[in-house]
């Protein structure tokens, strides 16, 4: 399934101890297009993407997806899938049915979502270990798991904060390269904070840097 819709910031403004956060902040995002967001700790890129996902509220500004003000939508009717860096697996549930959850939480009657979560582990080159348990895995395959958790409910856009911080430098390598050719593959858009700027080059089209509330283009 592709996507095929735009995702828009239009001037987001945010506070945060009385400055401004988030000084009015406009971004498109294309489908298939991933967006890095540079900028140093504490400038706003995370808040910025919960504001996307629907986890904070802007105090100005609105969120748009294919032509329509999603501002005021709880996160669940967005559609978003948000990925961490501590991948926020189950540790209770096996591989398979932490992949599956999402479907199940849709309504998807559990032993379809349990088969369609066994031909995403087997895209992922994971489907041998889907009854293990997911702290037994490696940081890589705990990730995997954590994308095709993300991409098995079709989201409609991909949001990543700092995904990759806590791998090992030559799995990160290969991590950034497989996130990117599936976005890209499934059409939908991606914004990616990140503080590293060759995990940027590495994964986006395009980068911006957020200093003092603004963004600027870096490429």
């Amino acid at each position: 399934m592709t996507i095929d819709a735009m995702l828009e910031l239009r001037d987001i403004a945010k506070q945060w101890d009385q400055r401004p956060l988030l000084a009015g902040v406009s971004l498109c995002v294309a489908p298939g297009e991933t967006v890095a967001l540079l900028g140093a700790s504490g400038s706003g890129k995370s808040t910025l993407l919960k504001i996307v996902a629907g986890l904070e509220v802007p105090e100005g500004g609105s969120v748009w997806f294919d032509g329509v003000d999603i501002t005021a939508l709880p996160p669940e009717r967005r559609g978003f899938a948000l990925m961490f860096q501590d991948f926020a697996l189950f540790p209770h549930l096996n591989v398979q049915d932490n992949v599956a959850f999402g479907l199940v939480e849709q309504g998807v009657r559990k032993a379809e979502a349990r088969a369609r979560a066994q031909v995403m582990l087997q895209r992922f080159g994971l489907g041998e270990h889907a009854t293990a348990r997911v702290w037994t895995l490696s940081g890589g395959e705990q990730q995997r798991v954590a994308l095709a958790r993300a991409l098995i409910t079709q989201p409609r856009a991909l949001l990543l904060d700092e995904p990759f911080s806590a791998l090992d430098a030559t799995l990160r390598d290969q991590l950034r390269a497989e996130f990117r050719e599936r976005i890209t593959a499934a059409g939908m858009s991606a914004i990616l904070v990140t503080h590293d700027e060759q995990e940027a080059r590495a994964m986006a089209q395009h980068a911006w840097s957020l200093q003092d509330g603004r963004l600027s283009a870096l490429w």
